[in-house]
């Protein structure tokens, strides 16, 4: 039980993480790594802006060898699991729905997911590092809710 409500919490505490690191770091000094990501005109599948993947999987790779390998230190283990749930849902949401980088879930029309895809929309109509709006990735701001809802009608 405590378990799930270690894994849970950290589920929930990455979105202030991702809004945090998204805003200070991808739109501070990693600009570099993620300024292709804001660019309309991809001529590659793969982007600089994948290696932020890799950057997010070393702690909880590092989290589960340690919460594995040190009895007392158990709950290192569901704090990377919780991690790593949450950067699986970032992948779901951002690669395969939004950005459609896999041709999966191309026609939902759930209001939920018509909000998501309008925020990260605003957060791509600025192509600079300056000026951004929208750092999160699964809670949206209640406004573009009642747009979604206004556009179901």
């Amino acid at each position: 039980m405590f378990q799930a409500v270690i894994t849970i919490s950290v589920f929930i505490t990455m979105e202030a993480v991702t809004w945090l690191t998204h805003k200070f770091v991808m739109h501070g000094f990693l600009w570099n790594l993620h300024r292709d990501h804001h660019k309309k005109d991809h001529d590659s599948f793969l982007e600089r802006n994948d290696y932020f993947f890799v950057i997010f999987a070393i702690p909880s790779i590092i989290l589960f060898a340690i919460g594995n390998a040190v009895p007392h230190l158990w709950y290192l283990f569901y704090i990377a699991l919780g991690i790593t749930i949450y950067g699986f849902a970032y992948f779901m949401v951002h690669e395969i729905f939004i950005h459609q980088r896999f041709k999966f879930f191309t026609r939902t029309d759930n209001i939920y997911f018509r909000a998501l895809r309008k925020a990260h929309k605003v957060h791509h109509k600025h192509l600079g590092k300056e000026d951004g709006e929208c750092f999160g990735m699964l809670m949206v701001p209640l406004k573009y809710f009642m747009e979604a809802k206004k556009s179901s009608r």
